[in-house]
C-alpha cells in the first residue's frame, strides 16, 4: 500500500535521549518503560518499548533514538504510551534507529 506525502509528512519523527528505564513487569512480553527527555519544546515522554530481550539497561540509558511522538497514547498493560520508538528488524533482531552523528534533543526528522 503506498502512502501519499501528506499522510508522511503528519508523523512528528524527533531524536530523544533515553533519560531513565524500568523494566514492564506487567507486560506479556519482555518491554521496557522509558522516560525520553527530546528537549525544552516537547519535554520528556513515557513511551513503552518492546525490545527488552534484544538490549540491556546499561546500553541504553543515555542514548539518542528515533521516536513518533505525535500517536495518540496507548495504554499497555497499565502503562500510558505517549509514542513509539522507532527501529528496524531482521532475523539478527532488532535495532533502534539512531542518528549518526550528535543531534539536539527534539530534533526533527525528515
Amino acid at each position: 500500500m503506498a502512502v501519499g506525502i501528506d499522510a508522511f509528512s503528519q508523523l512528528d519523527i524527533r531524536i530523544g535521549r533515553i533519560a531513565g528505564i524500568a523494566n514492564h513487569e506487567n507486560a506479556k512480553k519482555p518491554m521496557f518503560i522509558l522516560d525520553i527527555d527530546f528537549g525544552a519544546e516537547v519535554g520528556t515522554r513515557r513511551i513503552v518499548a518492546g525490545i527488552k530481550g534484544h538490549y540491556q539497561e546499561a546500553e541504553l540509558v543515555g542514548k539518542k533514538i528515533a521516536c513518533i511522538i505525535n500517536l495518540e497514547p496507548k495504554e499497555i498493560a497499565g502503562v500510558a504510551s505517549n509514542g513509539m520508538v522507532l527501529a528496524a528488524e531482521d532475523a539478527n533482531g532488532i535495532s533502534l534507529l539512531v542518528p549518526d552523528r550528535d543531534v539536539g534533543e527534539g530534533s526533527k526528522v525528515h
